[in-house]
């Protein structure tokens, strides 16, 4: 690169004055995020200690964030002076942004390396507003993988399999429905307004339909939890929004990569096939890899003795689990996905390996990262609210929005339900109908799927009208859950132990208060496909994976005992004799497990 005819002295001031400046807004622009979660923190304690349910964490989180995002915007001046310099350029390409711009004249000429940030706009904000606006990178790379690992780290796991049925139908498939249908009448209702129909395409509406179809009943789930709901409709509508953010990454990705490869909107069947596959492929192999790098996670703590240092242990636990994140996005699938089903093994094996200290400290830690994480995305909604610079404001095209995916979700929910009641030996009740679809607000995760991409008019579109769906439904349906708990008279004060332990009854989920509706409900409630993974997991995954009782050398063949003795631990060779000895003791009497078990723990 050739640099004669540069001032290299007056670059470097100015450089330098930049950096400052940057730095001092940077660090203003934390210290109100940090000043920000404190305020929410002390106002959630203050609330809490007058049993005040109406109003949840996150709803106060946007309040305060508007306050200063409206603050921000009407009082901020800055000392950056903006440099703008105006080439015009005929060759440059129409359809990609270039990364390198070469600057010449006469005296000069230089390459340099800049950052592509969207349209220009004539009322630029300050440069306070501008650094409250974080990468979006750091959505996907940092806040949101705790958010995505807790849910599956923290999943009561006995009532989530007991309705996977329900689960999977309204996550998978209502997701894929909600998707297309929204996107179908989104597209629709577009061609009436020439305004948007001149820029707002097909694949525009599939995407849109796809990010918004993202449910988080955070403050649903959490009132839930104060009231002690019926454990099984928590495990619904959890289980739903938990798998249904991974289906609509999937879904996200696999569309961009269909409009990336298309030609001119035009419909092509077989790059629409070609979508198809790829989002099988991917949410496979985020599977794989995310599972995968929780079962590594728990031979790794199985069978070393790190669990002797319980600070080592955690930091293993941590870099593992968001190195599952990392390994998924490098290998071109979502972490997201990964990063979930990672939780959900590392809860199910990884746990019990662990010593008592690391068990409370990843508990606490992973719910402190979840909390932070929430909370700090709700204040950045209320913020960028007022200092995003290229939002696309268009009413008509918010309320069609609320409209749609207000319909799409009854759609979805009635209709798989009704199949569900087909086969269900505890069928879905309409007051738990009713419940699901007011669940089905929209929150973090819409909101980061949103901000991702903002380079197009269509994309800001999406962007602003996700950031008032997500504000208008998290205040709205969040201050309203107990209310419509109520009115739906939707049983509270469960005492879950009792709950989960009476599997001799039956009832009409959502239906309770009809006692014409109670008839016997028989034991065997688990469906094949469960069952068959259970009777694996019990006989080669634990025994594989933890140090639980019996150990492989007692479940597998014996033909294999050579492998199986190598993949035994000391711990459970000792159970094994301890075993033997007892029963000798007692001359081959039965005895309850619930002891036996007992005894083994307080010997080991």
């Amino acid at each position: 690169m050739s640099t004669s005819g540069l001032d290299a002295e007056k670059i470097e001031s100015n450089q330098e004055e930049r950096t400052a400046n940057v730095h001092r807004a940077d660090s203003l622009n934390l210290l109100i995020f940090t000043t920000l979660l404190v305020i929410v923190v002390l106002t959630i304690w203050i609330f809490k200690r007058r049993n005040f349910r109406y109003i949840h964490e996150t709803c106060l989180a946007l309040i305060y964030g508007f306050i200063i995002g409206a603050i921000l915007r009407h009082t901020s001046t800055s000392n950056a002076k903006p440099s703008i310099l105006r080439l015009n350029q005929t060759s440059l390409p129409k359809n990609t942004v270039p990364n390198w711009i070469s600057i010449e004249d006469q005296n000069v000429s230089a390459t340099y390396l800049y950052s592509f940030q969207g349209p220009y706009q004539k009322d630029a904000i300050h440069l306070e507003e501008y650094k409250a606006m974080f990468n979006s990178e750091i959505f996907f790379n940092i806040i949101l993988p705790p958010i995505i690992f807790h849910a599956g780290y923290s999943m009561k796991r006995k009532n989530f399999f007991r309705n996977l049925g329900a689960i999977l139908m309204f996550a998978l498939l209502g997701t894929t429905i909600a998707c297309i249908s929204t996107g179908i009448m989104i597209y629709g209702s577009v061609r009436a307004f020439s305004s948007l129909r001149s820029y707002f395409s097909f694949t525009d509406s599939l995407y849109f339909g796809a990010i918004i179809s993202a449910t988080d009943p955070v403050t649903v789930l959490a009132i839930f939890n104060d009231l002690n709901v019926d454990v099984d409709l928590y495990a619904i509508i959890f289980g739903e929004s938990v798998l249904n953010d991974a289906v609509c990454i999937v879904l996200a990705q696999s569309i961009e990569k269909y409009v990336a490869s298309a030609i001119l909107d035009k419909f092509d069947r077989g790059l629409m096939l070609k979508s198809l596959y790829n989002f099988f492929i991917v949410f496979i192999g985020s599977f794989a890899i995310g599972s995968g790098m929780g079962c590594l996670t728990a031979l790794m703590t199985k069978f070393t003795y790190i669990r002797d240092f319980p600070l080592l242990e955690t930091t293993l636990f941590v870099l593992m689990s968001y190195s599952t994140f990392l390994a998924s996005e490098a290998a071109g699938l979502t972490g997201i996905v990964a990063v979930l089903f990672c939780g959900i093994f590392q809860a199910h094996y990884t746990f019990n390996n662990l010593s008592q200290e690391s068990k409370q400290r990843t508990r606490d830690l992973f719910e402190l990262f979840n909390f932070l994480a929430e909370n700090f995305i709700f204040i950045y909604i209320g913020i960028t609210l007022f200092t995003f610079p290229n939002h696309q404001w268009d009413i008509r095209f918010i309320i069609l929005s609320l409209m749609t995916i207000a319909l799409a979700r009854i759609l979805c929910v009635v209709f798989l339900s009704f199949l569900l009641n087909l086969t269900r030996k505890d069928p879905i009740g309409w007051r738990w109908q009713m419940m699901i679809i007011f669940s089905g607000l929209r929150g973090a995760f819409a909101f980061a799927l949103a901000i991702r991409n903002v380079s197009t008019q269509a994309r800001s579109l999406m962007y602003t009208t996700t950031s008032i769906i997500v504000i208008l439904t998290v205040v709205f349906n969040g201050t309203l859950t107990a209310p419509v708990l109520k009115l739906l008279k939707i049983r509270t004060n469960v005492n879950e132990e009792i709950e989960t332990s009476a599997n001799d009854r039956y009832r009409v989920m959502g239906d309770n208060n009809n006692n014409n509706n109670n008839v016997e409900r028989s034991t065997e409630s688990k469906t094949w496909l469960l069952k068959k993974w259970s009777n694996f997991d019990r006989i080669f995954m634990k025994p594989l994976l933890t140090h639980s009782y019996p150990p492989l050398t007692v479940t597998l063949p014996a033909y294999l005992v050579p492998i199986t003795k190598f993949l035994t631990t000391q711990e459970q060779r000792n159970w094994l004799s301890i075993r033997f000895s007892f029963d000798f003791y007692i001359d081959n009497q039965l005895t309850s497990f619930c002891t036996f078990d007992f005894r083994l723990k307080s010997v080991g």
